[in-house]
């Protein structure tokens, strides 16, 4: 398959690659449809995130096709279209504090050590995260893909849903977390594509 690398401070290339496979029974591969670059992805390319590796594949927000489940994956089936969000997350967590998944990150110690508490494991976001290939590729492995999606309806097109992979969730976050009220005067300072996110779930026209 082709997919986006990244090989260096400002070196990504498309290049081939094999396909992912089924690693573990909770596992799903997807055919990417439709990607986006995040804004984050500026600090893969400008080198400013530690323990990215050469040749690690890029993206974390797409969405796609099932093309194939592991035995223990009873919430996915072949032909189901999905959006993977950024954070992979075992679903178990009590809290329901996904974004911190502690089952997900295969790197949790060395995350602690940098960040002071680990975050879940991340697609395509350097070896701290969990060193898990991204999305800006023809197809991607998700794991703990049973929990790590979210279902698209019928009828709904690439364009109408793949925001809701990180981009939309970071917007709505920031006006859920200033618990806004019908009469309050809300300004949002940056207009960029999260802050677009943000306007809209603060209900502002």
């Amino acid at each position: 398959m082709r997919a986006l690398r990244w090989h260096g401070k400002h070196d990504i290339r498309c290049d081939t690659v094999p396909d992912p496979i089924i690693e573990q029974g909770r596992d799903a591969i997807i055919k990417v449809s439709t990607c986006a670059i995040c804004g984050s992805d500026l600090h893969l390319f400008d080198g400013f995130m530690p323990t990215m590796e050469s040749g690690d594949i890029m993206g974390h927000e797409f969405m796609g096709e099932v093309v194939d489940v592991g035995k223990d994956n009873h919430k996915l089936k072949v032909g189901d279209r999905v959006v993977v969000p950024f954070t992979i997350f075992c679903g178990e967590c009590e809290r329901g504090n996904f974004s911190v998944c502690e089952g997900s990150n295969r790197n949790a110690a060395k995350a602690d050590k940098v960040f002071g508490h680990t975050t879940a494991g991340l697609f395509g976001y350097s070896h701290l995260t969990g060193g898990y290939a991204g999305g800006q590729a023809e197809y991607v492995r998700v794991p703990m893909a049973d929990t790590t999606h979210v279902k698209i309806p019928d009828g709904l097109t690439d364009e109408q849903v793949l925001f809701l992979g990180d981009i939309f969730p970071t917007g709505w976050q920031a006006a859920v977390n200033c618990d806004i009220q019908p009469d309050d005067t809300v300004a949002i300072w940056g207009a960029g594509p999260v802050g677009q996110m943000a306007i809209r779930s603060a209900g502002i026209d």
